[in-house]
């Protein structure tokens, strides 16, 4: 089994158990111990996976850290687990004080769920305050999979990594700073942008006039984009990736379809308004000649609503409990984020 596919089936079982899971020691033996075996290494050996392995931290004696792994004789990683339920914002200052009295090169901080892994790029033998990769087990994204893979112990190569680690961890803080700024600019990119384009004085009444036009303008400049990637995919004759759970619509997709800027825009909207939910890539759609569905994995009975986008009308259609459409006159598609929560309530029927 390729170890997407086993990272795939520990996720269905983490799933399964997350709501079972009532203590920390639960949380270790259930999840945690069985995610690093499944990394390779052997977790009831004790001169390899060790359990409360004593970290001493200046004048305090007898510190422990839940586990250690060693190689070679020296520990190369040390691990903090806390209970699936805990917020791990909290706790990074435990792992922050062992890491700088031990050899190991990197710290994992986890609740079960999500994976914190942290180093020392910026300053030697002090551990960063920010992780250079996170992985959430509910959330698999395939693309962090190659990096967790570096963490397998027939993988594991302490220099490989840490030359890969500056990149991933930059590039993950500047795509979460670009997500904010498609949700809302902040005032330096606005500023930015205005240097570029507006020759008049930049008060504060000209930044939050233009901030709704910088916000769409990047939105729809990101939409082009994946516009562009979805036509030169079908141009080419390939199959675009679909969600293996898929259901065959009985409409038969017509000439006269096309799907325009606009609805793709609102489509990615409605996908970032879910994606702490579900992954992005199980919201799909279906484009018809009167309306666009959004849907959960491409499965038409799991509508989660549909928009009638037309030249001088835009209408929300979100079905209620009894799957009776609810229609909702909107003036611009940047409306729908006042809607998120009726669409979480809806999306959470079908999970």
């Amino acid at each position: 089994m390729d170890f997407i596919d086993q990272i795939k089936q520990f996720s269905k079982r983490v799933e399964s158990l997350k709501d079972s899971i009532l203590t920390e020691e639960a949380t270790k033996t259930s999840i945690i111990m069985p995610f690093f075996s499944m990394l390779g290494y052997d977790v009831f050996n004790p001169e390899e996976f060790v359990p409360e392995f004593t970290a001493d931290v200046g004048i305090k004696k007898g510190e422990k850290v839940d586990y250690a792994i060693f190689s070679d004789g020296a520990p190369t990683i040390l691990i903090e687990a806390k209970w699936i339920g805990e917020n791990l914002d909290n706790h990074d200052s435990q792992l922050f004080r062992y890491f700088g009295t031990t050899a190991a090169k990197f710290a994992i901080l986890t609740n079960g769920i999500v994976y914190r892994f942290f180093t020392d790029l910026e300053e030697p033998n002090k551990m960063d305050t920010r992780p250079f990769l996170e992985i959430n087990i509910l959330d698999i994204k395939e693309n962090l999979v190659e990096e967790l893979k570096k963490f397998q112990k027939c993988n594991f190569d302490v220099q490989e990594i840490f030359d890969t680690a500056s990149e991933l961890k930059y590039s993950h803080e500047i795509k979460k700073i670009f997500a904010e700024d498609l949700k809302t600019p902040s005032e330096e990119i606005i500023r930015y942008y205005l240097g570029q384009v507006y020759s008049g004085l930049k008060t504060q009444n000209v930044i939050e006039r233009f901030r709704p036009i910088i916000k769409k303008a990047l939105n729809q400049f990101v939409t082009e984009l994946m516009n562009e990637k979805i036509k030169t995919v079908l141009d080419s004759g390939e199959d675009a990736d679909q969600p293996e759970e898929q259901e065959t619509y009985t409409e038969e997709p017509s000439p006269r379809i096309i799907t325009t800027t606009e609805e793709l825009e609102a489509y990615f909207i409605i996908k970032n308004l879910l994606r702490d939910l579900v992954p992005m890539d199980d919201i799909g759609y279906k484009d018809t000649a009167s309306y666009i569905a959004i849907n959960y994995r491409n499965n038409a009975r799991k509508r989660i609503c549909r928009l009638m986008i037309k030249e001088n009308q835009r209408i929300l259609i979100i079905p209620d409990e009894n799957k009776k459409d609810i229609k909702i006159p909107i003036s611009n598609i940047y409306e729908l984020e006042n809607h998120k929560d009726a669409l979480v309530e809806v999306l959470k029927r079908y999970l």
